[in-house]
């Protein structure tokens, strides 16, 4: 009887986006800075799976408060700590990656009382983060691209009166970028208005943690739904899709990332304000890194743990493989029943059967490695490329 394998969703799922967006397709927004174990900022960066990045967060700020940015684990600003991110930054940036500053957060102590409150906060910005001059300099003497508004708190006054502020600084000669993070529920309780400035460059949108408006149990009728809404009504330059990048990464919006690449994105992506998918964050993005090959074929999982034992005709190309996948950080192989592979059923309809071993050469991260689609030898599937592309 044929058997076949399946690559399991427990794969990072910024490679997948990476791999699976075309040139049209937009970009990956990730949000760094609030775990420690999550890497530096350039080793985010150098992933090159990355056209955006948000370091998180200002979250003091507002109504005569001593702003101060928290960056968890990675440096102590109450020190000057986090001044040596600045290389970092100019590395980040040095590959075309745009480096915002975002505000607020999910907890922090932030408002803004008045529109001179507004104006105030946005000097602060401009001298300490972007374009302007200050001796004190939270993140050292890099320019960062614009400021991204994570308003989950405080009051929904003014916002609108800082981005008028932060934009008007544009006119000094670099552009200030202007990106939010909107809950899905329209329209947004916290910047609704400031979104109506038509200012904002980039909105991507948080689909999780908001039932009503989100993927859930296979369906995306309310996600898409709301994404219509968003789209239609928002005069941004482009829309991303925010997902959380692992289960863990929030209560609630996780897509497998089968049902996010033949369902979702299929059904969003036609939009000409699509932009592409924001990710919550680099250290939930790591926590699905690596693969897992499932096949029902105990007799290829013992071939290529033990390789030079196997027939002399796949030999050779099951020493290529290893090599390859040995490069992998983490890489392990899973036997399941066949009722489990519903994936690979579908991607074997696709291709059609061989009779050789066949593998899938895959651009990961800038490094190419070989896949092994695991069957028995006599019938054998592959995975072809073009099944993934929509």
């Amino acid at each position: 009887m044929a058997s076949s394998s399946s690559i399991s969703e427990l794969f990072l799922l910024s490679v997948i986006l990476t791999l699976l967006l075309g040139s049209d397709a937009g970009g990956i927004a990730i949000y760094w800075g609030q775990n420690g174990n999550e890497g530096t900022l350039a080793e985010t960066c150098a992933t090159g799976n990355y056209d955006f990045v948000n370091i998180a967060f200002l979250p003091t700020f507002g109504n005569g408060q001593t702003p101060m940015i928290n960056l968890a684990g990675h440096c102590d600003p109450y020190s000057n700590g986090c001044t040596g991110l600045s290389s970092d930054i100019k590395s980040c940036q040095a590959k075309g990656i745009k480096v915002m500053l975002s505000i607020g957060g999910g907890a922090g102590s932030y408002y803004l009382a008045s529109t001179e409150d507004a104006r105030q906060v946005a000097s602060y910005l401009w001298n300490n983060f972007l374009g302007g001059q200050s001796s004190s300099r939270p993140l050292g003497p890099a320019v960062l691209d614009g400021i991204d508004f994570d308003i989950e708190g405080g009051t929904n006054q003014h916002w609108d009166d800082l981005a008028r502020f932060l934009s008007a600084y544009s006119k000094n000669g670099k552009k200030v970028y202007l990106t939010a993070a909107p809950q899905c529920p329209f329209p947004d309780a916290w910047v609704g208005n400031a979104l109506k400035t038509g200012l904002f460059d980039y909105v991507w949108v948080q689909f999780y943690n908001n039932p009503p408006c989100q993927y859930s149990s296979g369906s995306i009728a309310n996600l898409e739904d709301a994404w219509r809404q968003w789209t239609s009504s928002i005069p941004a330059k482009k829309i991303f899709l925010g997902l959380p990048a692992a289960p863990a990464a929030a209560g609630s919006g996780f897509i497998p990332a089968t049902d996010l690449t033949s369902k979702v994105l299929p059904a969003i992506k036609g939009s000409a304000k699509y932009g592409g998918v924001m990710l919550w964050s680099k250290y939930y993005d790591d926590q699905t890194e690596g693969i897992v090959i499932e096949s029902d074929s105990k007799n290829a999982l013992l071939l290529v743990s033990n390789w030079k034992k196997a027939p002399w005709k796949v030999n050779a190309v099951l020493n290529s493989i290893c090599i390859c996948l040995n490069s992998l950080s983490r890489i392990s192989f899973v036997h399941v029943l066949r009722e489990a592979n519903n994936l690979a059923d579908y991607l074997a309809k696709q291709a059609g059967a061989y009779e050789e071993l066949l593998s899938l050469l895959v651009e990961l991260g800038g490094e190419a490695f070989m896949f092994a689609c695991l069957s028995d030898w006599d019938h054998v599937s592959s995975w072809r490329p073009d099944v993934l592309v929509f």
